[in-house]
């Protein structure tokens, strides 16, 4: 059965689980350098040890993903259809713009956007195989205008494969876990070195992304997955399906109802105990709900919201949308009773691939803009120039950089 608590036991039932990453480090050190140092050959040992590769290359070839997507159902394609159309009018709404303006006479500057090379995308495929994760990494940098999109996989499931094809990717490698992570980062004869690695992984894809940061871009360090619904009534049964929905995901996973009302938190503690009864995932469900989740008792939905800001979670509930200017830390926030979080894992549009952890407070989930680079372009005249040169050699001496001070002096002597 899920807790019922008060608001003041929140604190230490908010408290961060520490990812185990240490361990984890441990673990993967000598596998990114054994990748570093002899490339295929090591990655092609790990990838048949660790992810069962029976093939002479981690690389899938295309007929394999042509003959994929040629044995999925329509309901399957056509769901491929709709969601990624949404997700790629959303993530073109995200990118940055170019452009330019006279920031005063003489002095024009502004920005240019230009993509990243070549990016890797990790989507899990171990306990359960995830077409969205994919759908959701390779769209956003397809928007974007990279030219090279590279895939891992460490179990290649034919929806994956269909719709890596259905989203004309053709560089999808059979590799999980922190060999991936080396090889996108490092490059080998096979895979593509990549200048950023994105997408969910286990405790030792977090690890290896966190070693190889500066080597090569990543998204985040991902924690287990959690959620946070803000309630003061509602239908029980909707509140618990959705905390389930998050429970399934992992026995780490937390989901966290934070309610004003004792009434609903025993309806929606007893509603989730009806439906765990029958959920082919309760096995792992209930070890969510038992050990990391809660339902939690506070005085106000403004009380709600603050516990909502210290914990940052991954995804955020809210009743409706006047809580919203009060939210100030959450990877994506769902308003209203038909928004579930399972919208927008797969087709509302907006990207699953979320800070967890924390890293809420830092910044939002993957998007369009994680894949450019954003420009800025100066232009002067002489006599900008002229009127900037007291400023700017003044400043230059400040700081000791005597060239600098000349560099302008030089220009504006005659």
């Amino acid at each position: 059965m899920i807790r019922i608590v008060e608001s003041r036991e929140a604190s230490r039932l908010l408290r961060r689980r520490a990812l185990r990453l240490a361990q984890a480090e441990r673990v993967v050190r000598p596998i990114l350098e054994a990748v570093r140092r002899k490339g295929d050959k090591a990655l092609l040992e790990y990838a048949r040890r660790l992810d069962g590769l029976d093939r002479p290359s981690v690389k899938i070839p295309e007929e394999e993903l042509r003959s994929a997507y040629a044995r999925l159902n329509c309901a399957f394609r056509d769901a491929v259809r709709l969601a990624s159309k949404n997700i790629r009018t959303f993530a073109r709404m995200q990118l940055p713009r170019g452009g330019f303006r006279q920031l005063c006479r003489g002095l024009r500057a502004g920005q240019i956007v230009r993509p990243l090379d070549a990016v890797g995308a990790y989507v899990p495929s171990g306990r359960y195989p995830l077409p969205s994760t994919l759908m959701m990494t390779v769209i956003p940098a397809q928007v974007a205008g990279v030219r090279t999109i590279c895939v891992a996989t460490p179990r290649p499931a034919p929806e994956i494969l269909g719709a890596a094809w259905a989203l004309k990717v053709t560089d999808v490698f059979q590799m999980g876990g922190a060999h991936a992570i080396a090889a996108f980062a490092y490059g080998t004869r096979t895979v593509p070195k990549v200048d950023r690695i994105v997408g969910p992984g286990n405790v030792y894809v977090a690890a290896a992304k966190k070693l190889l940061a500066g080597e090569v871009g990543i998204d985040f360090v991902a924690g287990p997955t959690e959620t946070m619904i803000i309630a003061a009534d509602g239908e029980p049964a909707l509140i618990a399906a959705d905390m389930l929905a998050q429970a399934e995901h992992d026995p780490d996973a937390a989901a966290i109802l934070i309610t004003t009302s004792r009434q609903l938190a025993n309806q929606v503690a007893q509603q989730i105990e009806q439906q765990l009864a029958d959920l082919p995932t309760a096995a792992i469900a209930r070890q969510a709900i038992q050990n990391n989740s809660a339902i939690v008792l506070v005085g106000s939905l403004e009380e709600a919201v603050d516990l909502a800001n210290q914990f940052a979670p991954e995804h955020l509930s809210l009743p409706d949308s006047s809580l919203l200017d009060r939210v100030r830390h959450a990877g994506c926030i769902f308003i209203g009773p038909h928004s579930p979080e399972a919208a927008g894992d797969y087709a509302a549009g907006p990207n699953h691939v979320l800070p967890t952890g924390g890293a809420a407070r830092l910044r939002g989930g993957l998007s369009a803009a994680d894949f450019v680079k954003v420009i800025a372009v100066q232009e002067l005249s002489a006599p900008a120039l002229a009127r900037l040169a007291p400023a700017i050699i003044t400043l230059a001496r400040a700081e000791g950089l005597e060239a600098h001070a000349r560099s302008v002096e030089a220009r504006i002597r005659g």
